[in-house]
């Protein structure tokens, strides 16, 4: 168990949740297309970790082991140059973008971007719960100083240079109060860690709501214990039905349920607001169950690594360093560099919440509303 609570507790800082705003105005004037085929949305604005992050990290700054996110072969399938994303090409936000209509996301750090159809804020090895936790309780080798708490305040920044009036201080003081909680004297156990995350991400998705955003999306974590770099961490002996590591994917779904319940008590707060669960669990749990189907054949192997088999994955030498190389045909792999995911997954799992049924209330849901209500 305690094997198993630091594994977890590794990946945790690895796998965050995605925050989604749909937005169809802002306070100030819309540079945004407009007309009668104009998109359902003018602007996207994410809040995540790497599976979500379109550039505001760069290999020097990215997580330990995975500080090569500027080199080929990173982007060499869509984009064919690094873009500072962790695959080989496109991630869930971009075909999400795609879908509504919309440009791809631009990286809040990025000077020159134009943020007219939306900001992303994701940064690679962001936190829900801040760094300083992971660091004081020694659960992580993570670098990366921001957490989401970080990221809501890029946005209130990003907000009020648009001529938007932020929300008040006293609720920027309240998300640290509430989600700091470093000082704990007890022994951390899985049942805290849970907790705290749980606690975490519904808490910032209240702040947002709270700012008057009518379209939110929360997606939940992905069964973490199909990971590569988990099933290298873990003993043989751990493993599920899938070939997964049982125990971490135990601890991911436990993770989820309760920020579904949480979710559900925000519903109930903004009943006007239409606030989606992305569920990535069952979501990626039911593309490995039928990877044929998708044209997969490695469900845990990385495309890009190093060590060849049963993985090619070795902590010491992943994806863009000059010890790894990239397979010839990603899009029959899974795992693109032992955590990351490539982007023929990324596809499905996108085309999952979009249309296959693993969005709650349907993502359908959320489009007939916004025509509705106009």
């Amino acid at each position: 168990m305690a094997s198993s609570f630091k594994l977890f507790s590794s990946l945790s800082s690895l796998t965050t949740i995605l925050i989604l705003i749909l937005l169809s105005s802002l306070c100030t004037a819309s540079t945004a297309p407009t007309g009668t085929n104009s998109p359902p949305f003018k602007r996207i604005y994410a809040f995540g970790d790497s599976y979500t992050d379109t550039g505001n990290t760069r290999s020097a700054t990215g997580p330990n082991a995975f500080t090569y996110v500027s080199n080929l072969p990173y982007g060499s399938t869509f984009f064919h140059h690094p873009t500072n994303r962790y695959s080989d090409g496109r991630l869930v936000i971009d075909f999400v973008a795609q879908a509504l209509s919309l440009p791809f996301l631009p990286p809040y750090r990025s000077q020159k971007a134009n943020t007219s159809t939306g900001v992303n804020f994701a940064v690679a090895g962001s936190t829900a719960i801040p760094h300083e936790f992971f660091v004081k309780n020694n659960l992580t080798l993570d670098i990366t100083p921001q957490s989401i708490q970080t990221q809501l305040i890029w946005f209130n920044e990003f907000l009020e240079k648009q001529g938007c009036r932020g929300p008040p201080k006293t609720l920027v003081a309240h998300l640290m109060i509430h989600c700091s909680g470093l000082e704990r004297s007890e022994p951390m156990t899985m049942h805290t860690l849970l907790d705290l995350l749980c606690q975490a991400a519904p808490f910032r998705s209240l702040a947002l709501l709270k700012k008057g955003v009518k379209y939110l999306v929360v997606q939940g974590l992905p069964p973490t214990g199909c990971l590569t770099l988990a099933l290298t961490l873990a003993p043989d002996d751990d493993r599920d039905a899938i070939g997964c590591v049982g125990s971490v994917n135990k601890q991911s779904y436990s993770h989820n349920t309760i920020l579904q319940a949480k979710l559900h008590d925000l519903r109930v707060q903004f009943p006007h607001a239409v606030i989606v669960y992305a569920d990535y669990w069952n979501a990626y749990h039911t593309i490995m169950k039928n990877g044929d189907r998708y044209g997969f054949k490695e469900p845990f192997k990385t495309c890009c690594g190093s060590g060849g088999d049963p993985y090619n994955f070795d902590v010491f030498a992943t994806c863009g360093s000059s010890s790894a190389s990239a397979c010839p045909n990603p899009s029959q792999y899974i795992n693109w560099d032992g955590v990351h995911l490539t982007e023929a997954m990324y596809k499905v799992v996108a085309n999952s919440f979009l249309h296959g049924g693993f969005c709650h209330p349907p993502f359908d849901y959320l489009l007939s509303r916004k025509q509705h209500l106009g």
